[in-house]
């Protein structure tokens, strides 16, 4: 049986500008399985974001297009829908939580009108059944006083709360697959935590699969079982995350390694990374993360590497490795 729930292949999503064109994603493979978190880290506009959006086809247009590749949701590619198709799978199947709370809900309208909505639209129930199913979310999410809660606005809401009530507006139709773009950015250490472990139970609960966009290596280490490493619009290094963590190959991975405090660091600054990422309407020859490598070949400035399997399920796109 095939547990495949998404698969990218040579995903492109190129923006066009006056001043040129942006290769935000620039051939991006990757798949998740059924049940499986994987985390998709790298430096701000490396293409992570573009990559979530990309699969859910949210790219800002007119300047922004997917240009080429296939996004297969159960083996069908859904670059080749209609909108309204997509209108059904957004939410239903596929359904992804933003950076900001506050900027997914609308403080006009209640929390039990905003959990409802998607209920509403996908589920086609009456109102006494989408109400109950409300009320159900929010006790999922364990917000207290459900029935309270779902009279109430926005602003009368603490971080960790909204951020609770954006997961269950995401988890009310039961989609296969969530996409958590930066979901803790807002939330202090505590609260995260209690989030996170929050998700988890329900995913373990529910089989759901999870694409989780963040920084942080610890909320990678907690929640994630395979890691993708993204830079330049490229997936570098793609590995579970023992692995990664264990035998960090790529340049760029071990880079962001070693710029993480350690308990046992002696030295009084961390470690950071030379130079800046690549102008991505400007790309250079070869492998694009040459010029901030510590030990680059003659052949990183001619020729891109080719992404190769140095371990079962690990590859890495280096020539270090070739």
């Amino acid at each position: 049986m095939n547990d495949v729930v998404l698969e990218l292949k040579d995903l492109k999503t190129h923006f066009f500008t006056k001043a040129g064109v942006v290769k935000a994603v620039d051939g991006v493979n990757f798949t998740v399985r059924r049940g499986e978190t994987l985390g998709v880290v790298g430096e701000s506009g490396c293409g992570k974001s573009i990559t979530c959006l990309s699969i859910l086809r949210l790219v800002p247009q007119p300047a922004g297009r997917i240009v080429g590749g296939q996004v297969l949701l159960n083996g069908v590619d859904i670059l080749t829908k209609s909108d309204r198709e997509m209108r059904h799978i957004r939410g239903k199947d596929i359904s992804m939580i933003l950076q900001d709370p506050m900027l997914s809900l609308n403080p006009v309208f209640t929390i039990g009108n905003q959990v409802g909505e998607p209920i509403r639209l996908h589920q086609k129930l009456d109102r006494r059944a989408v109400w109950n199913k409300i009320l159900e979310m929010l006790s999922r999410v364990k917000i207290p006083s459900p029935e309270v809660r779902a009279r109430e606005y926005p602003h009368q809401m603490s971080g960790g709360m909204r951020q609770r009530i954006v997961g269950a507006m995401m988890l009310s139709c039961q989609p296969q697959l969530l996409i958590a773009d930066e979901p803790t950015t807002a939330l202090d250490v505590t609260i995260q935590a209690q989030f996170l472990k929050l998700f988890k139970e329900i995913q373990l609960q529910s089989n759901l699969s999870m694409i989780v966009v963040t920084h942080d290596f610890g909320i990678v280490a907690k929640v994630c079982d395979r890691v993708v490493v993204m830079y330049a619009g490229k997936v570098v290094e793609n590995a579970p995350i023992r692995e990664l963590f264990n035998h960090p190959s790529h340049p760029y991975t071990v880079a962001l390694m070693e710029s993480l405090p350690k308990m046992d660091r002696t030295e009084k600054r961390l470690y950071s990374i030379d130079g800046q990422p690549p102008d991505l309407r400007n790309i250079p020859p070869g492998c694009s993360f040459r010029p901030r490598c510590s030990q680059p070949m003659e052949i990183c400035a001619e020729k891109e590497p080719e992404t190769r399997e140095i371990q079962p399920g690990h590859t890495i796109s280096c020539w270090r490795t070739l």
